[in-house]
């Protein structure tokens, strides 16, 4: 067994790790250590927006956990992977960049996490920005790292979609990253050049050049090394060849960036955590914290599917002759179907006029994929929309059931437990259909497939979520951050794991509550402020005049 020394060890080299491994190396003299359980991210799918399709499910450069069964998924286990690469989830999902809405971290702050509400954290989110193309500068960074830009494919059925809109009560929003969230429009994305611009990619690798910074990839962390309540250390597993057992030392601190799943697995594996859970496994207890793998939420997502006439649509393009000449126009720097997000057009909805923002998000893409199969396309020309309930009340755990870092957790998100998520859930199927009803549809709509017409109850509707409802890949929760009052909580508002030294969680996993939002863009959010935070910076200047 070796030992080395750094000033920080990040756990995970992901979104967040990547961006806390370059703002710290920007002090000179600083040296910073990143563990990465995964490989280097050469795997040429990567870069290439559509190849997410060959990258989610492939276990050299994704976790493959499976969530437990419940009565709501109807008995069924759900895949829900996560990267495992540099570059984390942000080398093989869906590229969005959604930030989410101002009141929900208005509602961080007023949970006593202070420094986290809207105004605080807009500053963060416009660092790491470089929006492309025309924007409120108030909302949007122009110097920042990772690119954000407007769809550059467009689809004639896409369009007849948000001209539709209109019908059903919502606005066509070309900015819901702006002063307001409802509405339609396209997804802005970090795409640039037809190539996926992952937060390694933009990040990491620049940084790699400076002389503190080394990145250790193929290294699963076994353990914090802890002395007393300090975290001095991480020992890892070189996994690769014969396995060997190795450790690495912080001088100053220990930062846990393995993402929900992860980052939740590790502390307890490390007697971090709820007694009885350490207990059950023959974990000695070093610090207790009832809150370790609890508040796990993720967004559960229906998605209706219909067959399209008078139209050729992604499930032809992506096929033979017309696959090849897609291919050709992305080699040429065209727009092509190689460089879209895998659904192209947002919608953010109330499932109630007396609500006073979005409580839906919905998708809207001109493909349609086969039940039951992943990522293959239809054999006829189809389309999807689908919803779910912006802020699941559904909550659930992240528990470790061995020792073994090789062994995957238990993962329960208890997927629509909760009665409202039902109810939200039942309104966005509606709203679905509505708005695959409009007169604009009419020349393209032909039939609906999935469910079909004859689910039009509410308990058919539900059913019907039973079966095929499934991820969205929104992990957070599990290390929630809150005040000390608070026993479920983890982390304090400087994201410093309660009652340690050392040691601080900076991922999904520290959000309070879920973003109504796709998680990448707050999460790159929480590394930046984080990375003031651990080089004792102030913070930047708040935002004014705001809304969102």
């Amino acid at each position: 067994m070796s030992a080395d020394n750094f000033d920080y060890v990040i756990v995970g080299g992901g979104a967040a790790g990547s961006i806390l491994a370059s703002r710290l190396t920007e002090d000179a003299g600083v040296t910073v250590c990143v563990l990465e359980a995964g490989p280097e991210d050469t795997n040429p799918f990567i870069h290439i927006p559509a190849g997410f399709i060959k990258t989610l499910f492939n276990p050299k450069v994704s976790w493959q956990f499976k969530t437990e069964p419940t009565e709501w998924t109807g008995g069924r286990g759900i895949a829900t992977t996560q990267g495992r690469t540099l570059g984390g989830s942000s080398s093989i999902n869906g590229m969005v960049y959604n930030r989410g809405q101002k009141a929900d971290f208005d509602s961080w702050a007023q949970r006593g996490n202070r420094g986290w509400g809207y105004a605080d954290i807009l500053p963060y989110f416009r660092r790491s920005e470089r929006r492309v193309g025309p924007a409120d500068e108030t909302y949007h960074g122009r110097d920042g790292k990772i690119p954000v830009t407007d769809m550059d494919w467009f689809h004639p059925l896409c369009e007849a979609f948000m001209a539709g809109a209109s019908e059903v009560g919502l606005p066509r929003n070309p900015d819901y990253n702006g002063a307001s969230q409802e509405g339609v429009g396209y997804f802005q994305r970090a795409i640039e050049g037809g190539w996926r611009r992952s937060a390694a990619r933009m990040f990491l690798h620049p940084a790699r050049s400076r002389a503190g910074l080394e990145v250790r990839t193929n290294a699963r962390a076994s353990a914090i090394l802890l002395e007393g309540k300090r975290a001095v250390g991480v020992r890892y597993i070189v996994d690769r060849g014969s396995r060997e057992v190795r450790e690495v030392r912080a001088r100053k601190e220990v930062i846990i960036s393995a993402g929900t799943v992860n980052t939740a697995r590790l502390l307890q594996i490390s007697g971090i955590g709820p007694a009885a859970l350490l207990g059950s496994l023959g974990i000695p207890v070093q610090h207790e914290l009832a809150g370790v793998g609890q508040n796990f939420r993720d967004h559960y997502s229906v998605r209706i599917v219909a067959r399209a006439k008078n139209v050729v649509t992604l499930n032809e393009l992506s096929k033979g002759p017309r696959l090849l000449g897609q291919i050709a126009r992305w080699a040429l720097g065209k727009p092509s179907i190689l460089a879209v997000v895998p659904s192209l057009v947002h919608i953010f909805a109330r499932s109630s006029p007396h609500l006073q923002n979005p409580d839906l998000q919905g998708v809207f893409t001109p493909g349609s994929y086969a039940p039951g199969k992943t990522y293959v396309l239809d054999d006829y020309p189809g389309m999807t929309t689908g919803f779910w309930p912006h802020r699941p009340e559904s909550v659930g755990h992240v528990r470790a059931v061995s020792t073994d870092p090789f062994v995957d957790p238990v993962l329960q998100p208890n997927y629509l437990s909760h009665p409202t998520d039902r109810q939200v859930l039942v309104a966005g199927v509606r709203l679905a259909r509505q708005m695959l009803a409009t007169s604009p549809m009419a020349q393209y709509f032909h039939s609906e497939q999935l469910p079909g017409v004859n689910v039009q109850s509410d308990a058919e509707i539900l059913d019907f979520a039973r079966q095929y409802g499934t991820t969205t890949y929104h992990l957070i929760g599990t290390a929630r951050m809150g005040p000390a009052s608070d026993p479920t909580a983890v982390v304090d508002d400087t994201l410093r794991v309660h009652g340690m030294q050392g040691l601080r969680v900076v991922d999904a996993s520290v959000m309070p509550s879920m973003p109504s939002a796709n998680t990448y863009a707050s999460t790159m959010m929480i590394a930046e402020k984080a990375s003031d935070m651990i080089r004792g910076k102030p913070p930047l200047p708040t935002a004014v005049g705001v809304d969102g």
